[in-house]
């Protein structure tokens, strides 16, 4: 695992320091993990792929990721070095060999043309308006001609079956901006093509978005 100190502010994994410890029980409880099983299969990735987990907070995604695709190199990113610390045991008790990177969405310290899949996983959100754009670009630097951005968030504010709960997280500032037309857009912006929303899925807290978008192949 690889850290470094922070010099910019960012949201915890969890919101709140304090509530990190609670945060994958009730990840669970809520039916994240179910969601990313979806965005998992979604990916089609292939034995030889090396996997990006942009926002990887406390590394249960990359956990999965590699349970299931164990020849598969997996790197998981976040800024919260207290996430980072509870992914990299959750890996060593897994058995799993995974690299956890301390570092910023819109600052990815990876040459160009890495990776063959990115993974965002509920993690667009905590990002400030100025920032998403400059992290889809660097996504799209990153990845491989061809290469994939796989992506789940809320849904916007305005997408149907929210309930009291939803209604909650949804008021957000930072989810106003979460609706398809404007993810779409910033993906488009972003340098990305072949973008599609892939589905919606109901979950205790709301409804969440699964999108799918590809860097441009180089053309001969």
């Amino acid at each position: 695992m690889t850290l470094a100190k922070s010099e910019r502010p960012f949201l915890p994994a969890a919101g709140h320091d304090w509530f990190l410890p609670l945060y994958d029980p009730l990840t669970k409880l809520l039916g994240v993990g179910t969601a990313h099983r979806a965005l998992l299969d979604q990916a089609a990735i292939e034995p030889q792929h090396r996997v990006l987990d942009v926002g990887c907070g406390t590394g249960s995604l990359a956990v999965l990721i590699k349970q299931r695709h164990p020849p598969v190199s997996v790197i998981g990113l976040d800024p919260d070095p207290k996430a980072l610390a509870r992914a990299g045991r959750k890996a060593r008790r897994a058995g799993l060999a995974i690299r956890f990177d301390h570092g910023f969405a819109d600052a990815l310290a990876y040459p160009d043309g890495s990776f063959d899949r990115v993974f965002s996983s509920m993690m667009f959100h905590h990002l400030a308006d100025g920032d998403r754009e400059k992290m889809l670009r660097d996504v799209r630097r990153v990845l491989k001609p061809g290469g994939r951005l796989e992506f789940l968030d809320f849904a916007g504010p305005g997408s149907f079956g929210h309930g009291a709960l939803g209604r909650l997280v949804h008021s957000h500032h930072r989810l106003k901006d979460n609706s398809e037309s404007r993810i779409l857009e910033l993906l488009t912006r972003g340098g990305f093509w072949q973008l599609r929303k892939v589905r919606e899925q109901r979950a205790v807290f709301g409804r969440l978005a699964f999108f799918q978008a590809a860097a441009p192949t180089v053309v001969s």
